[in-house]
């Protein structure tokens, strides 16, 4: 990667940490993915229960495999017989693992839910929910962060899981009511309630959607 673009990851990772601080949530940078799954390993104490929804970003730095392979309960909910217990157990989980459809430069995060046992698990349940976000992610303000979930990664995401939806075929948004739709749930994450449960670990790569 450019070193200038390194050093405006950086500064950018700093000012959006200090956004999440004031929001009541731990935030950290991470110069590769490398040193991004060393962190998230620190912050997942060994015999926890681990679980997550859709989540791009916690393959691309090898957290999945490392936590299946590791000394922890990790719920999967595309193994379990009963899909939808498996994902009931992620609300008495130790930790959930997530990233974010987008981030604000203030620490604002927006995601966006078909299903929904993404968006409310991130909201309640959990002790932890552990963010993996790539800088790619990082807008301007809320309204840029619903625009690039809605306009970006929607899109990919109906793609990557063939479902027949106008933005599937055009790669823009239509505020479509398709039956089909996986823009359900809007959440916007602007303070946590309980500090030390919402972990978001700034990684300067472009990760997930």
């Amino acid at each position: 990667m450019n070193e200038n673009i390194v050093k405006r990851n950086e500064l950018l990772a700093q000012k959006v940490i200090k956004g999440l601080e004031s929001r009541n949530m731990s935030g950290y940078y991470a110069a590769d993915k490398e040193q991004a799954l060393k962190k998230a390993l620190e912050l997942i104490p060994e015999g926890s229960s681990v679980t997550m929804g859709g989540c791009m970003s916690a393959h691309e730095i090898g957290l999945v495999d490392a936590v299946k392979g590791g000394n922890y309960n990790f719920i999967d909910r595309y193994t379990e017989s009963d899909k939808r217990a498996a994902e009931l157990k992620a609300y008495d989980a130790d930790v959930y693992l997530a990233s974010a459809n987008a981030i604000t430069e203030d620490g604002v995060m927006v995601n966006i839910d078909g299903n929904s046992n993404r968006v409310s698990a991130m909201a309640y349940g959990p002790k932890k929910v552990l963010f993996i976000v790539g800088m790619n992610k990082v807008c301007d303000d809320v309204d840029g962060a619903i625009k690039r979930a809605r306009s970006v990664a929607a899109p990919i995401n109906a793609q990557r899981f063939d479902i027949e939806t106008p933005c599937s075929k055009t790669g823009s948004c239509f505020n479509c009511k398709s039956p089909d739709t996986i823009c359900c749930q809007f959440l916007i994450t602007r303070f946590s309630k309980h500090k030390d449960r919402i972990h978001v670990i700034l990684v300067n790569d472009d990760l997930g959607f």
